[in-house]
């Protein structure tokens, strides 16, 4: 019955949200063809006006999903929602079931991740309830410096928490098919022991009754596949990082809001801070690989929006519910890190055509979030070839003879006519629909009372203006950089897989050598404007002026000490900072994970301190056999007369990963000569101001 109601409303809004976008494309469209002087009369203007109509309809889109939003939670809320059908009550009597939560990493920073991980565990302790979870951090990394160290931080993390038997450490092998890949392998061999599944990302952050709302909900719900949270971003310290969380937090609510009311129970699956039904999943939502060509075949890159459309096609619902508070998530802290995990995106969800195209039974709504992920990134290039189009159509009016007659057959001459107010008029709407959004988000700060979290009027409005302007210059940036990793998927180039950079600051030698292309560019671009005719070059300045400055522009959003100027000033405010829930101030709080004194590598602490190599043994296979073994029993005896220092990454990684190996090394370094790299460790390791007591860890 609640199915049929939501259906319901489900067509009724989406009916009007297209039949509102279709009137504004075709009306901004109208409006175009009369602004050029030809008025559509030739190819050039015929496809501004075919690019114009699908990114103007790209921008109604986002601009009427911030109005639904708005007008949703001045009504209140969504009453088809979920918190809406089940009151307080109800919940808090609904019983758990055994729930995993997991956390996906790949060379994530070691500390930040099981910190946060740490934060979630104790929350969840201080409901009452952490009886029915269990942790699984779930480690991609291929380097053993890494993986030793955050296998080494999860044993501390174990004795610190008391979590033995409920906190658990397991590390692939081999990484196929990515982070989807992890997941679907941690389902293969535990799923079956959980009824729930609650996906993290590594700097997701979850309050404990959050978790527990989830639950109880999918408890309630048993038509539900999916449970998709709103994360929203924390600590920023970074400029580009603030302004991100700054946008997040003040216009995310209003646009998912919007976002659910269309949605509904035919929602995205955004990868993390989400809970699935694990045996619905495990059953419905394996991912093909594509049998096309090129770029579309092979194993599926971006899997999540993906996952939701299995499951809605398998019968079951996908709800995203924006009233469950408690969800966090960080931003890069730097553009050129925003970029370099687009250029993975991109290609994940150009794949999607594929799938648009050959999979049977997809929910609409789930067609409509596949094609939504393929304009996020396909946009910059039509945005780009709109720019192209442009600037041929003005170099044909400027430098070329006039076109009297056009492709329309005519006795008479057609004279060029511009209509600049009617190209003001377009430019103006346009604007309006990009910023508008943005002021009914500040209005609705006013109308919740929540103006002074962001430190009151005057500051919110700076802080709004702050965010409109980098935006606006860090716009033509992405267009130009999306536009190039569109065109690298599409050639099928090879991606690196690579941990994210959550903290460093950017260089200027990276920042030139990686904007250089865009920036000669836009040189020559806004030289060429000039040459032809001043006012066109005034024309391009918006565009032209950003990518000439992207350098030093990334350079300074991602300095930590303007966004700390700016903090200390009151302005891009975000409402934990002034009062932070408690799970982020248990992350804040967090005391750090036990360092030696002097420094080690993660593989000499392995090899030395009695404890680590003991639990380290207990991870590691106990013998390899055959070839491996005798290679294997090589490296040992090198590794005991050279040290391990001219080894490469796979041959550390085999030794750590050898049980007989690690005993071998322990009992000899610790016999080793004082003047040999063994004793000199050995020497470190006896100065190290902590010990940890002779327990055995937990096995993964």
């Amino acid at each position: 019955m609640a199915s049929a109601r939501w259906r319901r409303a489900a067509l009724v809004r989406r009916t009007l949200l297209t039949s509102l976008v279709l009137a504004q494309t075709l009306l901004g469209s109208y409006f175009l063809t009369w602004v050029l002087p030809y008025h559509g009369g030739n190819p050039v203007e015929l496809g501004l006006i075919l690019l114009f109509a699908l990114l103007f309809a790209w921008i109604s889109v986002g601009f009427w999903v911030g109005v639904f939003g708005f007008v949703v939670r001045r009504l209140g809320g969504d009453r088809h929602s979920l918190l809406r059908r089940h009151g307080p009550e109800v919940l808090a009597s609904q019983p758990l079931a055994r729930t995993a939560v997991v956390m996906p990493i790949y060379h994530e920073p070691v500390e930040r991740s099981l910190n946060g991980l740490r934060a979630t565990y104790r929350s969840l302790e201080e409901t009452g309830q952490l009886e029915h979870f269990d942790f699984f951090i779930l480690s991609d990394s291929r380097d053993p410096e890494v993986w030793l160290s955050e296998r080494e931080a999860w044993y501390h993390l174990c004795k610190e928490l008391g979590a033995a038997g409920r906190l658990f450490y397991r590390r692939r092998r081999i990484n196929l098919h990515y982070k989807s890949g992890n997941v679907a392998d941690f389902m293969r061999r535990w799923g079956r022991e959980y009824r729930y599944t609650i996906v993290l990302d590594a700097d997701s952050l979850m309050a404990g009754h959050t978790l527990v709302t989830m639950v109880r909900l999918m408890e309630r719900e048993p038509q539900i596949g999916i449970l998709q949270t709103s994360p929203d971003i924390i600590n920023g310290r970074s400029l580009f990082a603030r302004v991100q969380q700054f946008a997040s937090q003040v216009y995310g609510p209003i646009f998912t809001s919007g976002l659910a009311a269309l949605q509904l129970g035919e929602a995205a699956y955004w990868g993390h801070n989400a809970i699935i039904r694990t045996a619905t999943f495990m059953r419905h939502c394996g991912l093909p690989k594509l049998r096309g060509f090129g770029l579309f075949s092979g194993p599926i890159s971006s899997h999540d929006f993906v996952e939701a459309a299995f499951m809605g096609r398998a019968g079951y619902e996908v709800w995203l519910e924006p009233a469950l508070a408690g969800s966090h998530e960080e931003s890069p802290p730097a553009l050129m890190e925003e970029l370099s995990r687009d250029k993975r995106w991109a290609k994940g969800n150009l794949q999607h055509l594929w799938l648009l195209l050959s999979e049977p039974r997809l929910r609409m709504a789930h067609r409509m979030a596949l094609l939504n992920g393929v304009m996020s990134y396909l946009a910059s290039p039509l945005w780009f070839g709109f720019l192209a189009l442009t600037t041929l159509a003005a170099a044909r009016l400027f430098l070329l003879p006039i076109e009297y007659f056009t492709t329309e057959p005519s006795l008479f001459p057609q004279w060029p006519k511009w209509n600049p107010q009617w190209a003001i008029a377009l430019a103006s709407s346009t604007l309006f629909l990009l910023f508008f959004p943005k002021l009914l988000a500040a209005a609705d700060l006013a109308f919740d009372k929540r103006l002074a979290q962001h430190g009151g009027v005057l500051r919110v409005t700076a802080s709004v203006l702050i965010e409109i302007l980098v935006s606006a210059l860090l716009a033509p940036i992405r267009m130009l950089a999306h536009t190039r990793y569109v065109l690298e998927a599409l050639l099928n180039t090879t991606l690196r897989w690579a941990g994210q950079n959550r903290s460093a600051e950017p260089r200027w030698r990276d920042a030139f050598t990686n904007h250089a292309p865009g920036t000669l560019l836009a040189l020559g671009w806004a030289s060429f404007a000039w040459w032809m005719d001043p006012m066109f070059f005034y024309w391009t300045l918006p565009v032209a002026l950003p990518l000439i400055l992207a350098a030093p522009t990334s350079v300074l959003l991602g300095r930590v000490w303007l966004g700390q100027s700016l903090r200390q000033r009151g302005l891009l405010l975000i409402g934990q900072e002034r009062d932070p829930d408690p799970v982020l101030r248990e992350l804040h709080d967090a005391p750090p994970f036990p360092h030696p004194k002097e420094e080690t590598t993660a593989f000499s602490r392995a090899v030395i301190d009695p404890v680590l190599n003991r639990m380290h043994r207990s991870c590691a296979r106990q013998a390899h056999q055959g070839a491996k073994a005798r290679q294997v029993q090589r490296l040992t005896q090198h590794c005991l007369e050279q040290g391990p220092n001219s080894f490469s990454r796979r041959e550390l990684s085999l030794l750590a990963d050898d049980a007989t190996a690690l005993a071998c090394l322990h009992e000899q370094a610790w016999c080793a000569s004082p003047d040999s790299y063994w004793g000199r460790e050995v020497a470190k390791f006896q100065g190290i101001d902590y010990l940890i007591e002779p327990t055995t860890g937990p096995k993964s």
